[in-house]
């Protein structure tokens, strides 16, 4: 699996408030029981080199994505920007994209989804039903089939809450699990361990400059996720 370095780190957007990258399979957002080296520090050694600064860089974690999935990740790069951006994440003025390959079609080419999700921390793991079940959070998001793949079906999603591993346990619930997630119901893994979800599309109003900025980040290069970009 090939991990992000301060050499490898794919930068889709930066300025002197806030740095988006494309995210890699793989890679942790924030620092985690695991020990391991996560995407937040490997950005803080990349701004650390390019700009030359002398001791710590500050770096603020804005929003995560699960460490199997790919995409875009948003970091402010001040402390004024910081509180600026999650009030636009926590009020939902931040409009997420993404793509996911499942191997079953689903029942609709379009549809809503809405569940009832409550996390068992155990595992790590949610668990998606139709009525509200105790310490359960409400979960709905926006699906559309836009390709039929040989093999697989490519459904673009649009987030109306983010909880705990909302895309991949609700696809699950309609009988389509994400491309190698094993955790949800998928039949086998994929060699580099992560799942064929992906963060395609991030919109938001620049919490200083107040413009807005549209990123669209290519998919992990694979032959599947190849096949949905080639038309």
């Amino acid at each position: 699996m090939s991990r992000t370095t301060k050499n490898n780190l794919q930068v889709l957007f930066e300025d002197n408030h806030i740095i988006v990258v494309n995210k890699r399979t793989g890679d942790i957002v924030q620092g985690d029981k695991t020990g391991d080296k996560p995407l937040s520090e490997v950005v803080k050694e990349y701004i650390k080199e390019k700009y030359n600064k002398p001791g710590n860089v500050y770096l603020g974690v804005v929003h995560r994505l699960d460490r199997p999935t790919s995409g875009i990740v948003l970091f402010s790069k001040t402390s004024k920007a910081l509180p600026r951006l999650n009030k636009i994440f926590k009020e939902k003025e931040a409009k997420k994209t993404y793509w996911a390959i499942v191997k079953n079609q689903p029942p609709r080419k379009s549809d809503t989804l809405t569940h009832w999700l409550k996390k068992n921390p155990k595992n790590n793991t949610s668990k998606a039903y139709t009525k509200e079940v105790p310490e359960s959070k409400k979960a709905v998001l926006d699906y559309h089939l836009i390709k039929k793949l040989d093999h697989y079906f490519l459904l673009e999603i649009n987030l109306h809450t983010g909880r705990h591993h909302q895309i991949r346990v609700q696809l699950a619930s309609i009988g389509c699990p994400v491309k190698g997630d094993l955790k949800y119901g998928a039949d086998r893994s994929n060699k580099d361990a992560g799942i064929h979800l992906h963060a395609r599309k991030l919109e938001f109003i620049h919490p200083v400059k107040k413009e807005k900025i549209i990123l669209v980040a290519s998919p992990p290069a694979d032959p599947v996720w190849n096949a949905c970009i080639l038309h």
